[in-house]
């Protein structure tokens, strides 16, 4: 086993710039979630003039905003963050289904790290669980996340 090379990232400050693609729609969650994720790179030793914030309509949007952000090459990560709550959404399954599968798709598509950290929640009271409360902050895993793939593919290239 000894002989076996692992290749993994890691959690050290690291040369990366990151966009973090925002859905507007539900504001008083996503602004929680926008707040984990800086608040997060930060710790990490990423600078402020290194996270920019681009602001789109809501969670439908998010996949096309980020494949024009991917395609400047100006970004080593992108993060997305919002929030599908099923109560104000008729077409909920058809919104958090394809946000996902958009998002994956240009992250290959790209080459380039595209972190998951949109909501999709039964409710109002789960979204803020999952925005800083009880359940952690999903903002701050998607940063995390996104951290570390950068970290990961410097390696590997």
């Amino acid at each position: 086993m000894s002989q076996i090379k692992v290749i993994e990232g890691d959690m050290t400050p690291n040369q990366g710039k990151y966009a973090l693609v925002v859905g507007r729609w539900n504001a008083f969650v996503v602004e929680s979630l926008v707040e984990g994720a800086v608040d997060s790179l930060k710790r990490h030793g990423v600078p402020e003039e290194d996270i920019t914030i681009i602001r789109c309509p809501g969670a439908m949007e998010i996949p096309l905003t980020v494949k024009k952000v991917a395609e400047t090459g100006k970004y080593d990560a992108i993060i997305t963050l919002g929030a599908v709550i099923r109560g104000g959404t008729p077409h909920f399954e058809y919104v958090s289904g394809e946000c996902t599968k958009g998002l994956g798709q240009l992250a290959l598509q790209f080459g380039i790290p595209v972190a998951f950290g949109v909501l999709t929640v039964d409710s109002i009271e789960q979204a803020i669980e999952r925005a800083g409360t009880k359940a952690g902050n999903k903002g701050e895993e998607a940063a995390m996340s996104a951290f570390e793939m950068v970290s990961l593919l410097k390696q590997v290239n």
